[in-house]
């Protein structure tokens, strides 16, 4: 570590060892490697003792318990790592972590519970059906198209697709089945897409996303060169504050905490509407939240380091 480093992050060996959390078992394991090796690298730069746990391994409690960790910095996407799961063995070990608690991951992972949850509480969010089965699928079509269709439980977009027409309709639904048994059919917003990084008790700039492609889907996310990521967003201050309030009022809704992400979408007449929750992000050098923080002056170092302090928060 260097010596401005040493000024910039005093006293590391408060964390204690801390178990970087990544891999897993999941459809998205390799990003959450690629996150994970980042914010493992970053961390170490500010002086933790920082180590890389693959979640795929099967004796990953054991190791967890008798590795001297003092707190854990999840990197885990979607199942398994995301929805509960972790969180819960993390509370059973005692071991403080990063991001939600069981609860707010829980939500925050499905979609339709999130959804419900947001138009309970009077939040804007698209009209939906959910499909189960083909019979469904015409309660659907009633929604119009185009429709965005994806599997409740899944994340990175996986399994997600634009429907144009109804002749379309039951083979996205077969391609978001392969990922979860029950699918969401969603009303299409046509609009700018935005994305708000929450940052302990703090929105960060608004960043807008315009890709070529149908929607900001995987390639889009992660292997396209062609996304444009806008911050500033464009938008008035005082618009965007207000989708920066809507976003954590979002976010709090659902019991989610220390960090995450809230993507949402304006229509044709600037209303806003809540997309969902990630609640572990990206962190790679395609990810949103690290961009986002670079906007509000943080480089990748000062962005670990502050999520990692939420976990000794959250524990207090």
């Amino acid at each position: 570590m260097t010596q401005a480093d040493a000024a910039r992050f005093p006293d590391p060996a408060r964390f204690g060892r801390v178990a970087v959390l990544m891999g897993g078992r999941s459809a998205e394991r390799d990003i959450s490697l690629q996150g994970g090796k980042a914010v493992l690298a970053a961390l170490r730069r500010c002086g933790v003792e920082a180590e890389a746990v693959d979640a795929a391994a099967a004796d990953l409690l054991q190791q967890l318990r008798d590795g001297g960790y003092r707190c854990a910095f999840n990197m885990l996407h979607g199942r398994g790592g995301e929805d509960g799961v972790i969180q819960g063995a993390l509370e059973l070990l005692g071991l403080p972590y990063t991001g939600s608690g069981v609860l707010g991951s829980a939500l925050a992972m499905d979609k339709l519970r999130a959804k419900q949850l947001w138009a309970g509480v009077g939040l804007p969010t698209p009209d939906f059906v959910v499909v189960r089965g083909e019979p469904d699928l015409a309660r659907a079509r009633e929604l119009g198209f185009p429709l965005m269709l994806k599997p409740v439980r899944e994340g990175s977009s996986l399994g997600m697709s634009k429907v144009g027409a109804a002749a379309e309709l039951a083979s996205a639904w077969q391609q978001a089945r392969d990922y979860d048994d029950t699918v969401l059919a969603e009303r299409w917003i046509d609009g700018p897409e935005y994305t708000a990084a929450v940052l302990g008790d703090a929105v960060l700039p608004l960043i807008r996303l315009e890709t070529p492609r149908s929607f900001y889907d995987y390639a889009a996310k992660y292997e396209a060169d062609s996304t444009r990521y806008h911050c500033p967003c464009g938008l008035p201050e005082v618009e965007e504050r207000a989708l920066q309030q809507l976003s954590l009022q979002a976010f709090r809704a659902l019991g989610a905490s220390g960090w995450g992400r809230v993507d949402l979408m304006l229509d044709g007449d600037g209303r806003p509407w809540l997309i969902e929750v990630n609640t572990v992000p990206g962190m790679t050098d395609h990810s949103l939240v690290p961009m986002a923080a670079q906007a509000a002056g943080m480089d990748m170092q000062e962005l670990v380091w502050r999520i990692l302090e939420t976990s000794l928060e959250e524990a207090a």
